[in-house]
């Protein structure tokens, strides 16, 4: 018999049983729960990722709802022991949920949440912190000064890219890549090109008035262009930041073929989903071309790296840590907790799931509803008209 897995409960005797399958951060989302009469049980087992089989076990023969990880398998089996338990709801914590079978979830009548709208500028932000840090190599001169390298300045001692007036590019022009957009154009007098399928009205009516109150006080005006492809950003842009959703259409987008036809001191940025880069590809690219760059948060098959990438010194990887600042951790976390809570209690769910600021405000208690339930309309789920 498999050993049980290690868990802490709050409020042990409440009408509804839900589970995490990882502690959270903050307290918030917890009260909420408990407030609406939930025993909030959650897992504390000492592993990186849970197994299905740990997670069968943690929902066991009564459970009303989970909130799970983007690290989990979320399929046919998990979705058929969490409907024998009862339950009816299960949140990634998460925007993305490409580890969620959502048809598999909607057949066994489960509701699938997601926690969109509070990451957009906390991502935004890693991907230009990981922009500067390739620009100016950073990490390498950290590590330069840590070694004891360092016996007096030199001209050519890492010289890096300036990032005013080079062209950004932007592969996916939605919130994200938006505010990252936003940043490098506003930040560093950058011009834009960006491709996506919709036009991104909004972010070219920003980079134009800025361009006007950049000219308007005599300084040269910033400009944007819409490229008609993906390879017409890859082959004209100084920096390109991927932000696309990740499916069949976006899985290796970046090979090696369209890493040739980027400039040999590119700057490539991937705070989005590992798998849209051929990370094999990336690695002999990088070998070929020292002066080519890379910042990566995600990876092709995290949580490891493919072979060679942790020893070029024109990478930067850091782990999975867009969205880690504190007040967006502990939003997702309310997000997914409430996601749940909403389908228990049969509240209808939230009209705009970009929209999420009610449900973080914590001088009120949030709208009685669940803030994004992806598969919603496969269900039948009543929309909010709050």
């Amino acid at each position: 018999m498999a050993k049980p897995v290690s868990i802490e409960v709050w409020n042990p005797n409440g009408k509804y049983r839900v589970v995490s399958t990882k502690p959270m951060p903050g307290t918030r989302w917890i009260n909420l729960l408990i407030q609406q009469d939930c025993r909030v049980e959650i897992c504390t087992q000492k592993k990186t990722i849970l197994s299905v089989e740990d997670i069968i076990q943690l929902i066991g023969d009564k459970c009303d709802g989970v909130i799970g990880q983007l690290t989990e398998d979320w399929g046919e089996e998990l979705f058929k022991a969490l409907s024998r338990a009862g339950g009816k709801a299960f949140s990634n914590m998460a925007v993305g949920y490409n580890n969620v079978d959502v048809n598999v979830a909607t057949k066994y009548g489960v509701a699938v949440g997601n926690t969109p709208g509070v990451l957009t500028e906390t991502t935004a932000e890693l991907a230009a912190s990981l922009t500067l840090a390739a620009a100016r190599r950073i990490v390498e001169a950290d590590e330069f000064m840590r070694a004891g390298l360092y016996d007096g300045w030199l001209p050519h001692l890492f010289v890096g890219n300036l990032l005013k007036g080079q062209t950004v590019g932007v592969i996916g022009a939605g919130r994200i890549g938006s505010a990252y957009a936003r940043m490098m154009v506003e930040g560093f007098k950058m011009n834009l090109i960006y491709f996506d399928l919709y036009q991104s009205t909004r972010l070219e009516k920003f980079v134009t008035a800025y361009g006007e109150f950049l000219k308007a006080n005599g300084e040269k005006p910033v400009t944007w262009k819409r490229a008609s492809s993906m390879d017409e950003v890859l082959q004209q842009a100084d920096i390109i930041s991927l932000h696309p959703v990740l499916d069949k259409t976006t899985y290796h987008l970046v090979n090696k073929e369209r890493l040739s036809k980027m400039k040999k001191e590119a700057i490539l940025i991937n705070c989005s989903r590992g798998p849209v880069i051929d990370e094999a590809a990336l690695v002999d690219h990088l070998r070929e071309n020292p002066m080519f760059r890379v910042g990566l948060d995600v990876f092709e098959d995290e949580p490891y790296m493919k072979p060679g990438l942790s020893e070029m010194k024109n990478a930067i990887v850091v782990p999975h840590i867009a969205s880690a600042s504190k007040w967006t951790r502990e939003g997702m976390a309310t997000l997914a907790a409430l996601n749940v809570l909403g389908k228990i209690k049969g509240y209808p769910v939230w009209f705009d799931a970009n929209r999420v600021e009610p449900f973080l405000n914590e001088n009120a208690p949030p709208p009685a509803a669940s803030p994004s339930i992806v598969n919603a309309k496969a269900l039948g789920l009543p929309v909010s008209k709050l």
